[in-house]
């Protein structure tokens, strides 16, 4: 009897002992949650989309939240009323955050705060980070945040961080004072064209989009926005259709394939030499001073491409190549159009 007793009580001891028979629920922290959900950064825009091959604004939400076993309603108004209400000077890592009146009256978008004044969402231009506070469009429609008990702030030693020096205007984080286009980046930026990620970042090797590209030229034109919708694929809330419609109407551009502009699509060095021998009325080169290149004859684009070389505004490769099918990273397309706006 005392031995089926001892038994009894070490068998016991053994199941509550064990980790994985614990009811207690695993918790997200916000670190791990918003780690998670800027690996979807660059998904595309689908309206009702809950999946990686497209999202909505809270179906993006529900399934960043889903992968740590949090449960959310399915639309923005409906995740507003969960959690706790934050203030903005308080936001923390994996609070949602909301916005108003972006294309419905009340709360019509939903995002995830990941630090520094930066949210990330699925917006129309696909999963992107943006500024809560300097941001033109998403500043004045912010509304509320709210923040979930099941993400949990872990309590782990941190390193006192260092303060980062100021920036003057024009300064960026990531574009040191020797850095090959840092006197175009900052001349640009001074004149209003160009912005970083407004907390001091410019991200110099990301590709540039259609819609950006587009809109540092509209900048660049001082081109007045202009309102409503040209192409079927860029809607008028769209956070570039004013600068999109303007340059179309100053025939600057065209779309990719007829009624459709492809705003998410990264532009390529063949199409920023188009757009720019049009948008700054580069004029034809003589035979003589022409430039060639090992991979440009025959391309759709090759007289713009010959015209901005020999014009000093874009340069090749080492191997003789110009790559016009190749995406152009934002350093790049910063000396383009500098070159051209000296050029001029």
């Amino acid at each position: 009897m005392k031995k089926l007793l001892m038994f009894l009580i070490v068998a016991v001891l053994l199941v509550s002992a064990n980790p994985f028979n614990s009811n207690e629920a695993s918790a997200a922290t916000p670190n791990e949650l918003t780690t998670y959900a800027k690996k979807f950064k660059g998904t595309p825009y689908k309206f009702g989309g809950t999946t990686p091959s497209g999202f909505d604004c809270s179906g993006y939400l529900r399934y960043v939240f889903n992968n740590f076993d949090i449960s959310i309603p399915r639309t923005a108004a409906e995740q507003y009323k969960m959690g706790t209400g934050v203030s903005k000077g308080n936001l923390k890592e994996g609070d949602m955050v909301f916005f108003s009146g972006t294309y419905k009256a009340g709360i019509s978008h939903a995002g995830i705060y990941v630090g520094s004044g930066n949210f990330i969402s699925a917006t129309s231009g696909g999963v992107t980070i943006a500024n809560l506070n300097t941001n033109p469009y998403w500043a004045p429609k912010y509304t509320g945040a709210r923040r979930l008990s099941e993400v949990k702030n872990v309590a782990t030693p941190v390193a006192k961080p260092v303060a980062k020096p100021a920036l003057s205007l024009g300064q960026y984080y990531d574009v040191p004072t020797g850095y090959w286009a840092a006197n175009e980046i900052k001349t640009l930026t001074v004149q209003g064209i160009l912005t970083g990620d407004g907390s001091g970042i410019f991200n110099p090797n990301d590709n540039v989009s259609r819609a950006e590209a587009a809109t540092i030229i509209a900048r660049a034109l001082k081109l007045k926005p202009v309102s409503g919708t040209t192409f079927k694929d860029v809607p008028a809330k769209h956070w570039a259709a004013g600068n999109i419609n303007a340059v179309m109407k100053a025939g600057i551009v065209k779309g990719r394939s007829p009624g459709y502009f492809a705003p998410s699509a990264k532009i390529t060095r063949a199409e920023i030499s188009k757009l720019l021998t049009t948008a700054y009325e580069f004029k034809n080169v003589s035979a003589s001073s022409a430039v060639s290149f090992t991979d440009t004859k025959g391309h759709w684009a090759e007289s713009s491409i010959k015209i901005l070389a020999a014009s000093k505004v874009t340069t090749g490769h080492k191997d003789g190549s110009f790559q016009p099918n190749a995406n152009a990273k934002r350093s790049e397309f910063t000396a383009f159009v500098y070159r051209s706006i000296e050029s001029n």
